[in-house]
């Protein structure tokens, strides 16, 4: 069972889109940004994504927003 994220109201594609992992994490920050999570959190998202390889950094993307 998938639990779900920090931020469910924030969505962010990554179907379809590039999969770079510095384009995706700033459109996860940029869609945190427009929905009013504040630097620091934004930050800690960060932080936490970048910690690991590419499967983890997808899996704190899927952890934090709701991935479309």
């Amino acid at each position: 069972m998938k639990n779900e994220p920090k931020y469910p109201n924030v969505e962010v594609q990554l179907s379809e889109e590039d999969g770079n992992k510095f384009a995706i994490a700033s459109r996860v920050i940029a869609a945190l940004k427009s929905n009013g999570v504040s630097v620091k959190e934004r930050d800690a998202f960060l932080r936490e994504a970048m910690a690991g390889d590419y499967t983890h950094f997808l899996r704190t993307c899927a952890d934090w927003v709701t991935v479309l």
